[in-house]
């Protein structure tokens, strides 16, 4: 099984109330999907691109292949690399314990770890995704693409990335909230499986990287939401 690189849509729809308003790229966002490819043009290159189906996820792997110069390499969709139903999960906070939806950054931090205690302990309703499932389905996505020749980019969301972060390294819910909440527009981040006693397990290579942003013209570029 060989090593995959995620990154992170670009900065999408922030002042959003629902779904369908959030899942679009902003200016700025489609710019960082735009950087990135510029900058993967100079590292060893690539040879998939998967991104999950979601609009905002789509837009940033076609801005990284009008950075990297065209459509050479091929790129799918795969709706396992989805972002976790964020807004459905609020509304099941707020019926269930009165939690309002967040209206600033500082609420927002707060919100984050509510809603992912929520989820662990499975308050949800049947039409929510459970936590078990998305852990599981992230988890394949990604064992999969490892299978795959070649070098291979995910193109995601925080929720997933943060996830997959806290399976390779034993986080807890309180861990993965801060993990949640500081993942950057576009950055990379590496996770592989490696056999150790005839059992395969996910390790991660790679957190956080963001080469095509950490440059004195571009520093105000970078965020998180």
């Amino acid at each position: 099984m060989g090593e995959v690189t995620i990154t992170r849509h670009g900065q999408a729809n922030s002042g959003a109330k629902s779904e369908l308003e959030y899942d679009k790229l902003s200016e700025l966002g489609h710019v960082q999907a735009r950087w990135l490819g510029e900058y993967l043009q100079d590292a060893q290159p690539y040879t998939h691109i998967i991104s999950g189906s979601l609009r905002r996820q789509r837009e940033t792997a076609e801005g990284i292949l009008a950075g990297l110069g065209g459509p050479a390499i091929p790129h799918t969709t795969d709706a396992r690399l989805n972002e976790l139903d964020y807004f459905a999960l609020s509304d099941s906070l707020t019926d269930m314990h009165g939690v309002p939806f967040p209206d600033s950054a500082e609420t927002f931090a707060a919100h984050v770890p509510q809603i992912l205690s929520h989820w662990a302990a499975e308050e949800t309703p049947p039409h929510v995704e459970s936590y078990a499932g998305f852990r599981t389905r992230i988890f394949d996505a990604v064992r999969n693409a490892s299978l795959i020749e070649g070098r291979v980019l995910l193109v995601s969301s925080t929720g997933v990335i943060a996830s997959l972060t806290a399976l390779a390294l034993g986080l807890e819910t309180t861990q993965k909230a801060k993990m949640f909440l500081n993942v950057a527009h576009t950055s990379l981040h590496g996770f592989d499986y490696r056999t150790m006693n005839g059992a395969s397990d996910l390790h991660m290579t790679l957190y956080g990287s963001t080469p095509h942003l950490d440059r004195a013209d571009r520093t105000d570029k970078k965020t998180m939401v």
